[in-house]
């Protein structure tokens, strides 16, 4: 197959060195315009596929221990739960559900004090909505919580920093008080640790504990559940979902899904994402310009070939071709190394940062501040062809200049001297 001569020439001028060109440092800046168009294009890609794998680790950590979507009573209590679990149910996006109750208290053991989200649940019922019965450790496990025995399962840092085990002994202060002829007591219960679990999210490991859900009503003397929670096929569709229910439960119920309760985070780690992507764009965007310098100084370098071409013939249009060729092409090989690197280190990084951590000694992630201590990844094919597009985009801009300068090239005075 014959290419067009432009085509031809373009090509030749990319992989020309000093013979062909004359001068090797604009090969060289050429090559250094390619090498920034890569750098800028891998290290986009693997910051965005980081951010995402971090969104996705945590999302997934947090929801092994939350619901996908809570149903609850603005009352405070929910007599008739069964009947609202069963008509959540006939939903088809709905998996499971299970009633609970929520509640603040302290937790004491020996001088040392932790607030804690106290969650009643029925253990036959919570794994339907929830992770924790599998991610039991130290032989517990969630149907040791037995209706008047009074066990309690904690998260493993709040077990911690408690300083207790299974079988253990601490005491439990409600909130409410009692009125006594001394005046307002706290609630106090002693309670036995039956098991301990680990999400591998900081914020519940540290903060979250479970009782039977019968302890609970007891404890705070409620008359029946908060409400119920629910598990999706797919929980991207929770506030899909929600909108749903709102319509066809019966009652007067709010319905909250798992991203409003943590909106807050969520809305943050996605304008930091935004942020970074353009942040990163402006390397890729300074890349681009190092190739509109490269491509000057060509078309600069070659005003005595352009004049011939077009004293055999070439018309100022096809003259520009042969730069846009040049830089495409320069742009197109940026680009698809930029890719391939980026989707490289992208993969590689599971094994990588441990690697890294254990050679200089060093963590880069302290599970107290980003809630997970490894480094996570995960690939978007379509953040990857985004990427690619913009940056080829840009490069392919690039070339509009020179072009247009090459074609205005008068041959009468690119030749006075030749």
């Amino acid at each position: 197959m014959k290419f067009p001569y432009e085509w031809q020439i373009g090509w030749r001028y990319t992989r020309a060195g000093k013979r062909t060109t004359g001068n090797g440092f604009i090969s060289f800046i050429a090559l250094v315009s390619m090498a920034g168009i890569a750098l800028g294009v891998a290290a986009l890609i693997v910051v965005l596929s980081v951010m995402n794998g971090f969104q996705k680790e945590v999302r997934d950590r947090m929801l092994s221990v939350l619901a996908h979507v809570e149903v609850f009573s603005p009352t405070g209590s929910m007599p008739d739960w069964q009947i609202t679990a069963n008509e959540a149910r006939q939903n088809p996006s709905v998996l499971g559900a299970a009633p609970y109750v929520e509640a603040q208290a302290l937790l004491t053991r020996q001088g040392a004090v932790s607030g804690v989200a106290l969650r009643g649940v029925e253990p036959s019922l919570e794994p339907q909505v929830s992770d924790v019965s599998r991610e039991m450790k130290g032989g517990g496990q969630l149907t040791d919580l037995v209706p008047g025995a009074f066990g309690i399962v904690l998260g493993a840092d709040l077990a911690a920093n408690l300083g207790v085990r299974r079988g253990d002994k601490l005491t439990l202060v409600a909130p409410e008080g009692s009125i006594t002829p001394a005046g307002m007591l706290p609630r106090l219960k002693q309670f036995t640790v039956a098991g301990i679990f680990e999400s591998g999210h900081y914020e519940y490991d540290s903060t979250l504990a479970l009782i039977n859900i019968r302890d609970a009503e007891a404890l705070f003397r409620l008359p029946a559940p908060t409400g119920v929670r629910l598990r999706l096929k797919d929980m991207q569709r929770a506030p899909e979902v929600a909108h749903q229910l709102a319509r066809t439960l019966s009652g007067d119920l709010y319905i909250r899904d798992w991203t409003q309760q943590n909106k807050t985070w969520f809305s943050a780690v996605q304008i930091e994402k935004r942020m970074m992507f353009i942040i990163l764009t402006l390397i890729i965007a300074v890349a681009a310009f190092n190739l509109v310098s490269s491509l000057v100084m060509t078309v600069t370098n070659k005003q005595a070939d352009i004049a011939i071409l077009r004293t055999l013939g070439a018309q100022p249009g096809s003259i520009m071709k042969i730069f846009v060729v040049q830089g495409v092409t320069i742009g197109f090989a940026g680009t698809a190394t930029g890719v391939a690197l980026g989707c490289l280190v992208a993969w590689s990084i599971p094994w990588l940062v441990p690697f890294i951590e254990h050679l200089f000694s060093v963590q880069f992630l302290p599970p107290s501040v980003y809630f997970i201590s490894e480094l996570p990844s995960e690939l978007v094919p379509g953040d990857v062809l985004r990427i690619g597009l913009i940056a080829f985009v840009l490069s392919s801009l690039a070339t509009l200049y020179p072009s247009w300068r090459a074609a205005r090239v008068r041959p009468a005075e690119a030749l006075r001297y030749e």
